[in-house]
């Protein structure tokens, strides 16, 4: 009876311990709902990772574009370092030209000494003329016609040689430094 009574009670004991169905029905229902969890969640993660490599690809490249505009900028700089220095010489070259102007000629009746003096502020000139152009000044062009982007109109003048608009006279010079615009040329300009 002994074995009998053990064995029921291990029966028991195995029926006790063991899932019953009703318990194995929750706990897949459990395991289902845990699953989804673990799914939302993961979803979500991975939209939170995308989100994130998308701001960061974002980010690298406006960093991208600001360090090539910065270097751009740089090179400008150091290309055009020297226009202010060039502009603020434009009156010395006005000057030295209204001087070799004002000189009168051998047929204006001028002496030996005006016409020395006259010489060396024509090589005075030559040099600067020369040095402008090693350094990319050059004077604008008028040959192309009235251009308002290189010229301003201060007067028209009434003539019966030039067409409308077309530049009667240059009335001071004006100067380009490599693409810029240092002064513009002042013309008059037939009506």
């Amino acid at each position: 009876m002994a074995e009998r009574h053990k064995e029921e009670l291990a029966k028991e004991e195995k029926e006790s311990t063991a899932p019953k169905e009703e318990d194995r029905v929750e706990t897949e229902e459990g395991a289902e709902t845990a699953g989804e969890e673990k799914e939302d969640r993961l979803k979500k993660c991975e939209e939170e990772l995308k989100a994130c490599e998308d701001k960061y690809l974002r980010m690298h490249a406006e960093f991208e574009n600001i360090k090539k505009r910065m270097e751009r900028e740089k090179e400008k700089s150091v290309a055009y370092a020297q226009e202010q220095f060039a502009r603020d010489l434009l009156p010395v070259m006005d000057s030295l030209e209204l001087a070799l102007a004002s000189i009168p000629t051998p047929e204006e009746g001028a002496d030996e000494h005006l016409q020395k003096l006259k010489e060396g502020v024509q090589l005075t000139l030559d040099q600067f003329t020369k040095t402008f152009e090693k350094h990319h000044i050059k004077v604008v062009d008028i040959d192309q016609g009235f251009n308002p982007n290189f010229h301003e109109a201060v007067m028209q003048v009434e003539s019966e040689e030039h067409e409308s608009g077309q530049i009667v006279q240059v009335l001071q010079k004006g100067y380009t430094y490599k693409e810029r615009l240092l002064r513009p040329a002042m013309v008059s300009v037939a009506k």
